[in-house]
C-alpha cells in the first residue's frame, strides 16, 4: 500500500509540531520551509488537520500552529485511516470501465484485509512515539537550520 502525498505531508507536519513547546506556534509558512514543502499544499494539511482536531490555526499578530492534546496523543493508524478516507485498494467499481471480474474474484476481499492489516499496524503507535529518540533532535532541527560549519 501506498500514502498519498497529502497523507505523507500530514504526517510529517503533525510531527514537526510535535517536537515544539506549547509555547513555539510557527506560521504555515514557517512549517512548510522547514518540511520542503510547498506553502499551498501545507495550507490544505493544516486545514484537514483541524478539522479533524488534531491541531490549532490561530490567525494575525501571535498566531501560530499549535498541536491539540488530541494531535499529541493520536494514534498514527487513525490519522492515516481518516487522512487517506473510504476506500479500496483497488477501483473495482469504477463507473466507467468496472472490472468484469468482479462477481467471482477474490483480490479485493484479499487487498482490503491487507489494507486493514497495514493500519492495524499503525493503530498502537501514537504521533508521541514517532517524535522520540533519535526523530526529536532531527525534528527540532528543521526550523532553525543546520548547525553552523566549524
Amino acid at each position: 500500500m501506498r500514502l498519498t502525498k497529502f497523507t505523507d505531508l500530514a504526517l510529517r507536519v503533525v510531527m514537526r509540531l510535535a517536537v515544539l513547546d506549547e509555547a513555539e506556534t510557527p506560521t504555515s509558512q514557517e512549517v512548510a520551509d522547514s518540511v520542503a514543502a510547498p506553502y499551498t499544499h501545507v495550507s490544505k494539511v493544516v486545514s484537514r488537520l483541524r478539522h479533524l482536531g488534531v491541531l490549532e490555526a490561530k490567525r494575525g499578530r501571535g498566531g501560530g500552529l499549535r498541536l491539540t492534546p488530541l494531535g499529541r496523543t493520536a494514534s498514527v493508524g487513525r490519522l492515516v485511516r481518516e487522512l487517506e478516507g473510504a476506500g479500496d485498494v483497488v477501483g473495482c467499481e469504477d463507473t466507467a470501465a468496472p472490472c468484469p471480474l468482479r462477481g467471482g474474484c477474490r483480490l479485493r476481499a484479499a487487498l482490503r484485509e491487507a489494507q486493514e492489516a497495514f493500519y492495524a499496524a499503525l493503530d498502537p503507535l501514537t504521533v508521541r512515539d514517532l517524535v522520540g529518540g533519535t526523530a526529536r533532535p532531527v525534528l527540532v532541527r528543521l526550523l532553525t537550520g543546520p548547525p553552523p560549519a566549524t
